[in-house]
């Protein structure tokens, strides 16, 4: 493993080109994104004889198998073979935390949707057409669908875990304000425009390749390995980019590409494995739902004094990445407040719904939206605004967060004042107010929603990364990651660092597709600490490479290596152009014989956390944020319109500031949706209602805010931060939450009468009903 030489003159140098890359850039993808050229697994020019696999999967929710009969299915012209978990040569198990979700069911089913057999046919169209054949025969066990049920009964999948600070029990006592009450958070469904899919072609010396559309290629390959029961070695997995993610691909993406390497295994020929929509939205898992109790206690002068929440989340029939999801839940329960007494607790919570998984935020947005209810309900009952409460509660420096860690380069209140007086606030809620006085069948309502978000694995053994780095002899560079593309423009910034450390044209700089065999035992795409951790990597190993360079350039015009500089494809000598260029200088290293390939690693320092005691430094540093939402209610309809969403964003020094600005504006929308419309719906038997776009409603161009303007905060950024350009994926969707209180208060001018719940979404059905109750 590489560590970067010391190099006082050369490091200086190094600095300042970092921060030269301060440039907008656009995404680089996105000139073959809109010319259509863009290759995705389903796009791969596949081999002459390749079978198509489509999965037969359970009509119910929970049962014992009595019988399947295949034989009418198997005698259908075209079908090559089914695969069941009897033709499973390892172990039937594809679980991840907890080996608790096999591949393919066995005795019992525990999911409407839960693979039992694998067809494969000469066509999809057949295969298709020969699960309609299979007739099979379950005894119906009892469902449980809600997390409350399950806690009722039992049912968990690990154990508990709570976090506390101070001692919350006596602080309520000293409290003048105390509330309690309930929430509920929904689901989402992921949506990507690539539904999960992979492709099997078998090598030879019986290795496999798979291009699976997954933000984990490791453990695409380790579970590949585990269920075939072979090496790691032999399994080679390749990504070129998802379209989509969000977190969905980053456990789920895992069974589709085992079931087409086992069909490849079996017949040695290629087999590919898409899903269609309708299968995906069946078979797969969203975010968790939570159901949630709270309990908060505020002084006279609204300071929080205490707060206690428990939080049931809905995971499911098996753990998938749920119990790591609970963990964020606490990690981010009290957002970007700072409460002396905390105490907080998750179950998650074993049901037969298809595995939960991650999402963008990984839990951290279903514990900001019970802290932000339990400020919306004291509010309420007291008689003040809920900014006040959040105002007076604002993170400072030192601040200690429940898990330990002390706050450092705090912005909260940084965001939050610039927020007000960049958007004149008090303006905005002066227009308010005359506009509701002066209307009756139309109300509108603000909000403020500030966001702290943590940025590494919260599991520190994940935060680690790695870059393979070649110069080529004309000069040209390709470089390798573990970083998945999945339209967040994550190569575009690792080109960024080649091109500004080399001094090179962008052009110059290939991205490999993510690959098994040339970076290994990688960490996900996830956590939004792929440009961090990958990126740092990378510009460890460019760095190195720049040394070696720098050293043959000062041999060659017998100068001293402080005395070096490239710019613009040339060497340069005390800022005065040489005659070497930059092709004729890569020719003289090769020519001495000089490495033009590095490898380095990069580890996130000083992170760490101790489960023992719940205690730790747990992320490299903070996001923050703060958005002004505006909404308009149509009080005859219960119809809304989001008017404006006003945002002071803390990016640190972007690299890019309009992939970082496309970032927040999508997970804004996101946001908004999981908060207002996208209801995930299962009946009692657990079937999934909500299984079609006409039944599961996402944000289009029409229901997205008028005006969204996203202001960058004015800061130094953080030294863990890639060039100190802070992780941006996720961060910005909890600024959605303060769309369902910006209703809320909507709603409260119209029907003074109202009594707060916290139910989200708050879809237009509920807007309705709100306010017309009595």
């Amino acid at each position: 493993m590489h560590k970067q030489k010391s190099n006082n003159t050369l490091d200086s140098k190094l600095e300042a080109v970092s921060m030269s890359i301060k440039q907008s850039i656009k995404n680089m993808d996105s000139f073959t994104h809109v010319r259509g050229e863009s290759v995705y697994v389903d796009d791969i020019n596949i081999k002459q004889g390749t079978f198509h696999g489509v999965v037969f999967d359970s009509p119910k929710a929970h049962g014992k198998i009595k019988y399947i009969d295949y034989s009418k299915a198997e005698a259908l012209e075209g079908v090559e073979r089914i695969f069941t978990y009897k033709d499973i040569p390892g172990a039937n198990q594809i679980g991840g935390i907890i080996p608790d979700e096999l591949l393919f069911a066995e005795d019992e089913v525990h999911f409407w949707g839960m693979p039992i057999a694998l067809i494969v046919a000469k066509s999809e169209f057949i295969a298709r057409k020969a699960r309609a054949l299979i007739e099979i025969d379950i005894e119906e066990l009892p469902v449980i669908t809600t997390a409350k049920e399950a806690k009722a009964k039992g049912s968990f999948i690990n154990a508990p875990r709570s976090f506390s600070l101070g001692n919350s029990e006596k602080a309520f006592a000293a409290c003048a304000y105390v509330f309690e009450g309930e929430t509920f958070s929904n689901g989402q469904e992921h949506l990507y425009i690539e539904t999960q899919g992979a492709y099997a072609e078998p090598q030879e010396n019986g290795n496999i390749k798979i291009t699976s559309s997954t933000q984990g290629p490791t453990a695409v390959q380790k579970t590949i390995a585990q269920v075939l029961g072979v090496a790691m070695h032999k399994i080679e997995v390749d990504v070129t980019r998802l379209g989509g993610g969000f977190g969905g691909k980053e456990d789920q993406a895992t069974p589709w590409a085992v079931m087409a390497a086992l069909a490849s295994y079996h017949l040695n020929q290629s087999v590919k494995l898409i899903l269609n929509r309708h299968d995906d939205l069946r078979m797969t898992g969203k975010r968790h739902p939570y159901e949630s109790s709270y309990k908060i206690g505020l002084s006279k002068d609204l300071k929080i004094l205490a707060y206690e929440a428990e939080f049931l989340q809905n995971s499911g029939a098996a753990a998938d990445l749920s119990p790591a999801i609970a963990e964020r839940t606490l990690f981010h329960a009290t957002n970007s407040y700072y409460v002396p007494n905390v105490k907080t607790t998750v179950l998650s919570c074993k049901t037969n719904l298809p595995p939960n998984t991650a999402f963008r935020g990984f839990g951290g947005p279903q514990g900001m939206f019970v802290i932000e209810s339990a400020i919306a309900r004291a509010a309420s009952e007291i008689g003040v605004s809920s900014r006040q409460i959040q105002e007076v509660n604002l993170l400072d420096e030192n601040d200690t967060f429940s898990y330990g860690q002390i706050a450092k380069k705090v912005e909260s209140k940084n965001t939050w004042d610039s927020a007000k007086s960049i958007f004149n606030l008090e303006s905005l809620e002066r227009n308010v107010k005359e506009f509701n006085k002066a209307n009756s069948t139309f109300k509108k309502g603000l909000a403020l929603m500030p966001i702290t978000f943590g940025i590494s694995f919260t599991n520190t053994p994940m935060n680690h990364a790695r870059a393979l780095v070649h110069v080529y002899l004309d000069g040209s560079i390709g470089i390798s990651t573990a970083a998945v593309e999945m339209g967040q423009g994550v190569n575009t910034k690792m080109m960024q660092i080649a091109s500004d450390v080399f001094s090179v044209p962008i052009e110059k700089i290939k991205i490999e597709t993510t690959n098994t065999t040339r970076v290994a035992n990688t960490s996900p795409s996830a956590a939004s600490s792929t440009a961090d951790l990958n990126g740092k990597a990378t510009l460890m190993a460019c760095n190195t490479l720049l040394e070696r360079l720098v050293k043959v350039a000062s041999e060659d015009l017998n100068v001293s290596v402080e005395d070096i500089k490239l710019k613009a494809e040339f060497v340069y000598i005390n800022e005065k152009k040489s005659e070497l260029s930059w092709t004729d200088l890569v020719s003289k290293t090769m020519l001495k014989r000089v490495a033009l390939t590095e490898n380095a690693h990069y580890a996130t320092p000083e992170i760490h956390f101790d489960k023992t005691k719940e205690k730790g430094h747990p992320f490299a540093y903070h996001v923050y944020g703060t958005a002004i939402i505006t909404t308009t209610v149509d009080c005859t309809r219960g119809t809304y319109e989001f008017d404006s969403v006003k945002i002071v964003h803390d990016y640190g020094k972007s690299m890019s500031e309009g992939i970082d600005l496309g970032q927040v504006e999508g997970a804004l929308a996101q946001g908004l949706g999981w908060m207002t419309m996208e209801e995930i719906a299962y009946n009692n038997e657990g079937r999934l209602l909500s299984n079609a776009l006409s039944t599961y409603k996402i944000p289009d161009i029409f229901s997205v805010p008028k005006y969204v303007e996203v202001i960058p905060l004015e800061t130094d950024g953080d030294a863990m931060a890639i060039l100190k350009s802070k992780a941006v994926g996720e961060p910005p969707l909890m600024y959605g939450i303060g769309a369902y209180f910006a209703l809320q208060n909507a709603i409260k001018a119209f029907n003074p009468e109202h009594q707060l719940k916290f139910h989200a979404p708050m879809t237009p059905e509920k807007v309705l009903m709100s306010l017309y109750e009595k």
